[in-house]
């Protein structure tokens, strides 16, 4: 049995400097999609130019950030010490925990010499008791995230988080979920089965494209419903095409988002304010 969709949507312009940038995840219909609370789409652009400056330095408290940069170079620097540079392809995961301060800046591809940027930044909602923790980090390069090809060269799938069959991301999992990068070539199909009463959404990053028999738009962002059941994407295309495909178990305790920080209550995000300015998530150090 196929899924139903039960909404569809577009983002909203959230850019920063030259970086043209799409709102997804939160929308009008829903503040996550299982432990998916945040989602910005860095749309591909051509840079005549490197890129001056990034995010500049801010805080989080609560959550996992997950940047993945599927064209460019990703910088990040924090107040726990750690730095590295990512590459096309590549992930930068950060655990906040109980807070951290951390700065991010998407430029074009040193290595390559590629003048075009294009990646998506998640947050994943941290379940209370992880919220307390230290932070942690980790930078993994394109040729570290899990990727096998698909049925009847349809194309490939990566595993950015979770697991699909044999695939199993390095990253940690705090409660069921996953995030693919599927990539179906040119008139094929690929099918997924998805457990009973996991929430899952679909992204179009580039390219229309069927999912369950009605064709979405480029920009497009899906949730199907709760019942077990699978989604089947259709390439009818002369070109590839791509799906960000992303979800997990129901986050069943309250959420409370203000600004950087995903919190329980909204004592708590008085707290994590209180916290930052009295200096406890310390600086970075460049």
């Amino acid at each position: 049995m196929k899924k139903k969709t039960s909404f569809s949507t577009k983002g909203q312009r959230a850019d920063i400097g030259d970086l043209t940038i799409y709102r997804l995840l939160a929308n009008r219909y829903t503040d996550a999609v299982g432990p998916f609370v945040f989602l910005d789409h860095i749309v591909p652009k051509i840079h005549s130019s490197p890129l001056n400056g990034g995010t500049g330095g801010h805080p989080h408290r609560g959550i996992a950030t997950l940047s993945y940069i599927i064209e460019g170079e990703d910088e990040h620097f924090d107040s726990a010490g750690n730095y590295a540079k990512v590459y096309s392809g590549g992930i930068q995961w950060m655990k906040a925990g109980n807070g951290i301060i951390h700065d991010e800046t998407l430029n074009v591809d040193s290595r390559t010499g590629s003048n075009r940027t294009h990646a998506f930044q998640f947050w994943i909602n941290l379940p209370a008791k992880n919220k307390a923790e230290k932070p942690e980090y980790l930078a993994i390069q394109s040729d570290e995230v899990p990727q096998k090809s698909l049925p009847d060269n349809s194309g490939w799938i990566k595993v950015i988080a979770g697991d699909f069959e044999d695939l199993h991301s390095v990253i940690p999992n705090y409660s069921a979920q996953f995030l693919y990068h599927i990539h179906v070539e040119a008139n094929k199909t690929f099918s997924i089965s998805i457990e009973e009463n996991v929430e899952v959404a679909a992204f179009l990053p580039n390219k229309n494209t069927i999912l369950n028999d009605v064709e979405f738009l480029a920009g497009e962002f899906i949730e199907f419903d709760r019942a077990a059941g699978e989604i089947t994407i259709v390439n009818k295309l002369q070109e590839a095409t791509d799906v960000i495909l992303f979800g997990g178990e129901d986050y069943t305790e309250p959420i409370v988002a203000e600004g950087p920080f995903v919190m329980n209550s909204r004592a708590e995000i008085g707290d994590a304010y209180r916290d930052f300015y009295s200096g406890k998530y310390g600086k970075i150090k460049q």
